[in-house]
């Protein structure tokens, strides 16, 4: 994430956390921290605020000091995870030479003007020669060496405006063999820029990977290596590139984190006409790209959520509301079950926002936040549930997605500046409740990756396929039985470029020329079809399948509440040949085990909201207290724990703003091991069929508490601090 990490400790005066633990922590036994089921980075040592107890602790940079941070942290009994910068750090031994005897700076990234891209001083983003990899290899074995169980190398990023240093110069002749070109000179310049800024880092990661992989088989070990990066959505929206779907394919990469939060998922995009940010809708696209890099790969991924964002000028109701957002959004995902709940956690619990207002009205986090955000934190431990179920629109639908989003970015010829490519397809579906699912076009090649969809959306509008290695799954997949719609006009300049389709004795004007031969189409014979609703409109069968053409850029239809209706009523007509059912919402609800997350859309269908009718806690409210009755009002976020589910005769656990691990029953008590951020307040609901006799911490009286009778549910509520205690509850 975009910020200079290396300031995060010592500004924010994490001295005394040094001390290591007296005792070993419990929570180091807990049997499930195996899983890794949560996890954040920070870029300092053990400190009271910063104490989230998830299973792992990140601890971010590479520098000769890393060793004394990882052990501050598994004193406490934390899992310990590395994470390093890949495009940027400071690296200023490689830059200057101090590393290899040669002088790097010239693979700084560079600008059309000369200026090299700085993440903050001489904190430069890099064009990785042939050795950058190497060097980030020697701060990988310190990691190593001080038992890191995983390394994140997080952000591969190369800027497209960037791609006119003398380091990128020579890169470009050693990899196409001929001079250099300006990558704004041409669109097919600007394609041939972004393809090597591709290969980059992808060969500097790999260098990486396998370095790790040889001093596993060295050593035995079992070191995983993962890539924090943002999703592919956001990527192309901010002009960057970034190998993406290609680490997969790379040996010893064991996945991802998807760096998805407000600061990305606020980025503005339009939909019917109207310009303006939809926190959760894009959080809920890039996470869904983000889940379609690894599905059907064994590659695993880790869902971020950030409390706050880099952006230090907001207020402390907008930091709530969008993180609310953008949690709800990734738990709209259930076959993820791992998250990383936060970067940096001193600058939540120790900040002060908004940045820009004098001291004296900058406020640090309110309790009630700080309490809701542990409680969330805590619960996100639990997702790994095996019932799962939709009330939602209509469901297996698809958008095709592809790398090379991010290759059409630049001068002379840039893709829509709002990716409306994109999100003129996806929103129109996604705000009458249809959860449709990004699919990495790269990944079709993989066994098995499209079963499960029975419709697809697709348009070389922005993109274009990397390989024809993609189009015979299509074909198959169309074949028995699946439904494709393509949205193009063929419109796109990059069509132009010198690829695959129109080289070494193939002349196509566009890629999906190819695809369509292999789908059977012939222009004398397709039926043209009459619809009034959707006017330019061709399709026809194949196999067990259908085709349907629209001949449209998908970039007009996001500019009018017509051309999204046009998007919806083409994708109905393919749900019907697919023998889908056609449902519309004004919300999305899932449930996953005794968990329901909903959203109330807005820019939705009319009419009423869904009314939810039970007993529910809300775990976004810091208070935990009962509702019969929830109303998926427009643009409202829940995560309910539903009490339906509590029930029996045994004490329960049901919600806590704090970690709270069973460490003892014996006869009529029950203890458990508590700890959390220090200085901020803790509740915790339990299910219990009748009230405690006693309730103690470490020894003394709990104060506050209450239990109703009626609903065997006790709320306990006390102060955290940053080390365990014992909370005994004992019964008649």
């Amino acid at each position: 994430m975009k910020l200079l990490h290396v300031i995060v400790a010592a500004a924010l005066g994490m001295v005394a956390s040094l001390k290591a633990a007296e005792t070993p922590s419990p929570f180091a036994s807990d049997p499930n921290q195996v899983l890794e089921r949560t996890c954040f980075q920070t870029g300092g040592p053990w400190s009271e605020k910063a104490n989230l107890r998830s299973d792992v602790a990140i601890v971010y940079g590479i520098d000769p000091k890393l060793p004394d941070r990882i052990q501050t942290w598994r004193d406490h009994g934390y899992r310990i995870h590395v994470m390093t910068g890949v495009s940027w750090g400071s690296y200023q031994d490689y830059l200057y030479g101090r590393f290899d005897g040669i002088n790097h700076e010239d693979e700084a990234q560079t600008i059309r003007n000369g200026e090299k891209r700085s993440h903050g001083g001489d904190v430069y983003y890099m064009c990785p020669g042939t050795n950058y990899g190497n060097f980030l290899c020697v701060g990988v074995q310190r990691a190593l060496d001080a038992g890191a169980e995983a390394i994140h190398l997080e952000e591969p990023e190369f800027w497209v405006n960037s791609g006119y240093s003398e380091g990128f110069k020579r890169e470009w002749q050693s990899y196409y063999g001929e001079p250099w070109q300006p990558p704004h000179s041409s669109v097919d310049a600007q394609w041939r820029a972004s393809k090597l800024k591709y290969f980059l880092y992808r060969r500097a990661l790999q260098q990486v990977f396998a370095y790790v992989q040889d001093y596993n088989h060295r050593t035995g070990r079992h070191v995983r290596c993962y890539v924090p990066t943002h999703s592919l959505l956001n990527y192309a929206s901010w002009n960057i590139v970034s190998p993406e779907s290609s680490l997969a394919q790379l040996e010893g990469c064991d996945g991802y984190i998807a760096q998805v939060w407000t600061g990305t998922s606020r980025t503005p995009n339009v939909y019917a006409g109207k310009t303006r940010e939809r926190t959760f809708e894009t959080a809920f696209l890039e996470y869904g790209v983000m889940q379609n890099l690894v599905r059907a790969t064994g590659r695993s991924v880790w869902y971020l959520n950030d409390p706050i964002e880099d952006n230090p000028n907001h207020d402390w109701n907008d930091y709530q509301r969008n993180w609310e957002s953008t949690l709800t959004a990734s738990l709209f995902q259930p076959e993820v079950w791992q998250y990383e709940v936060a970067p940096w956690p001193e600058r939540i619990f120790n900040g002060r926002y908004p940045r820009s207002a004098k001291p004296e009205d900058r406020k640090s986090i309110p309790p009630a936040y700080a309490t809701e955000l542990q409680t969330v934190m805590n619960a996100l431990n639990d997702l790994k549930q095996p019932r799962v179920k939709w009330d939602c629109g209509t469901t297996d639908i698809g958008l095709l997605v592809g790398d090379s989003l991010m290759f059409e970015r630049g001068e002379p010829s840039p893709s829509d500046a709002h990716l409306s490519q994109v999100y003129g397809l996806a929103l129109p579906l996604l705000k009458r409740g249809i959860p449709v699912t990004p699919v990495q076009l790269e990944n079709v090649t993989v066994s098995n990756y499209l079963a499960g969809f029975k419709v697809l959306l697709l348009s070389y509008q922005g993109m274009k396929p990397q390989t024809p290695a993609v189009h015979a799954p299509l074909a198959e997949w169309v074949k028995r039985g699946g439904v494709l719609v393509v949205c193009d006009d063929d419109s796109d300049p990059f069509n132009s470029v010198r690829e695959w389709w129109n080289s070494n004795g193939k002349n196509y004007r566009t890629p999906r020329e190819p695809l369509f031969e292999l789908l059977g189409y012939n222009s004398d014979k397709t039926e043209r079809r009459t619809n009034t609703d959707v006017p330019n409109e061709t399709g026809w069968r194949f196999g067990k399948g259908h085709v349907i053409w629209l001949r449209e850029n998908p970039v007009r239809l996001a500019a009018s509440p017509a051309g999204a209706d046009e998007v919806v009523a083409v994708t109905k007509q393919a749900a019907e040949r697919a023998k889908l059912k056609w449902r519309e919402t004004n919300y999305l609800l899932l449930q996953r085990g005794p968990y329901t997350i909903a959203a109330g859309l807005d820019e939705s269908l009319a009419g009423p909201s869904k009314i939810l009718h039970g007993r529910f806690v809300n775990l976004f409210d810091a208070e935990l207290r009962v509702q019969d009755s929830i109303e998926l009002a427009p643009g409202t976020r829940y995560f309910l724990r539903d009490l339906k589910t509590a029930k029996g005769g045994d004490l329960q656990l049901l919600a806590s703003a704090c970690k709270a691990l069973p460490v003892a029953a014996a006869g009529k008590s029950r203890s458990f091991a508590v700890e959390g951020v220090a200085g901020t307040p803790a509740v915790l609901l339990f299910h219990a069929p009748k009230a405690p006799r006693t309730i103690t911490l470490n020894g003394q009286p709990i104060e506050k508490f209450e239990y109703a009778k009626a609903d065997k549910l006790l709320w306990l509520h006390f102060e955290n601090e940053a080390r365990p205690r014992t909370l005994s509850l004992k019964f008649d």
